[in-house]
């Protein structure tokens, strides 16, 4: 059989193309952060996860435009050889103090983060356990690792109790869970979590993409409850609330040593290009100074979801500036996103198996920058729409 007779026959896409319902891969000619152009047409963006409204920032527009003067576009090389610049090493010390750990190390990209920790750390006769709704750069690190892999149903603790107990107790094991899950917006609960690891022996690791700069006053879940030195390496995106690119995981300092020596994804990846570590510092210098940035975007996602209810639209457990509004038919949650689409509204929808079956979604998020006037049109178009699809 020829290897490419399944792209030919994967005609999906492109029946959704057809019929003009296909939401993905979709240029942007301009962004301003809450609104957004596709050619003319101008959108209010609630699909984004710049959750503090810091990617137009002026200090970290400059910082990028600085770097780039400074060291050029590119440090061509990987960290392991050439491409460390102290610019790496002063965010990294940086964001260690941040979220309250010895160390930190920075990656390329969030996706390589998870993959280079996770495989790294998790060797053969090893268990990696993890959430349901874990991020898939988490699946994909324990299947690239040398270990097993045990799932558990999603922020189920009485389940991962029965998991973990089922291991053996001289296997390494490590349990990775997101912070604030990206579809669900809803939270890890940690201090549960953290008491089954204690009671198995198992370390616990935190990839707080959503939720840095949200989160416990933007140093992310374990801040939230109080229980940073009780998590073992917390991760975290550049490419979120940081308004840039890359990714980074702190914890124990001999730990992150031995990842810097270990993990392929940094190894044999080029670095950090020195604007997007610029951007990244100066983005954490504006959420140390401005924490009011993370108090109004909570704000903000409490606001929606006591909109969406009112509404009659179904948020389900989110308790972040991530809401979803749950449609349930693939089909119609396409219609809904393009009549939102073509009435100046941007949302991402989300269908299996991103998602379980016939719980397919407008995934939308908010920005610490986004204005009562422009969130009040988002809840009038999705009135609107509902009403004349007859989701409400």
């Amino acid at each position: 059989m020829d290897l490419f007779e399944k792209c030919r026959s994967f005609t999906q896409a492109k029946e959704v193309q057809a019929i003009g319902l296909y939401p993905y891969f979709i240029p942007l000619t301009d962004s301003e952060g809450t609104v957004a152009w596709v050619g003319d047409h101008r959108l209010i963006m609630i699909g984004s996860n710049n959750y503090l409204g810091l990617t137009t920032h002026p200090r970290v527009r400059q910082a990028a435009v600085d770097a780039i003067h400074r060291y050029g576009t590119s440090c061509t090389g990987s960290r392991f050889l050439n491409g460390t610049l102290e610019l790496h090493l002063e965010l990294e010390r940086r964001l260690a103090e941040f979220v309250g750990k010895e160390a930190a190390l920075v990656f390329s990209t969030g996706y390589q983060t998870n993959v280079g920790t996770i495989s790294a750390l998790v060797g053969r006769g090893d268990f990696a356990i993890t959430d349901k709704e874990d991020h898939a750069s988490i699946l994909d690190g324990c299947r690239l690792s040398f270990g097993r892999m045990r799932r558990f149903p999603h922020n189920d603790v009485e389940a991962l109790d029965r998991v973990l107990a089922g291991l053996p107790e001289e296997a390494g094991k490590l349990v990775i869970v997101d912070g604030v899950f990206s579809m669900g917006g809803d939270i890890a609960p940690l201090p549960d979590l953290i008491e089954v690891c204690h009671k198995h022996g198992a370390r616990l690791m935190v990839d707080d993409a959503h939720s840095v700069g949200v989160l416990g006053g933007g140093r992310g879940t374990a801040a939230h409850f109080g229980v940073t030195d009780q998590v073992d390496l917390i991760m975290g995106t550049f490419s979120k609330s940081f308004a840039s690119l890359g990714g980074f995981i702190a914890g124990e300092a001999d730990v992150i040593h031995y990842i810097q020596h270990h993990a392929r994804s940094l190894i044999f990846s080029a670095s950090i290009a020195p604007a997007n570590a610029a951007a990244a510092l100066a983005a954490l210098e504006v959420m140390i100074e401005e924490p009011e940035r993370s108090q109004r975007v909570m704000e903000i996602g409490e606001r929606m979801r006591k909109g969406f209810r009112e509404l009659g639209f179904n948020v389900g457990n989110s308790q972040t500036p991530i809401v979803p509004v749950i449609i349930g038919e693939d089909m119609t949650t396409f219609q809904f996103w393009r009549m939102l689409f073509d009435a100046g509204v941007y949302t991402n929808p989300v269908i299996s198996p991103a998602v379980p079956e016939g719980q397919a979604l407008l995934r939308t998020s908010y920005m610490a920058t986004h204005t009562d006037e422009q969130l009040d049109f988002v809840l009038e178009a999705f009135a609107k729409v509902g009403r004349a699809l007859g989701v409400i």
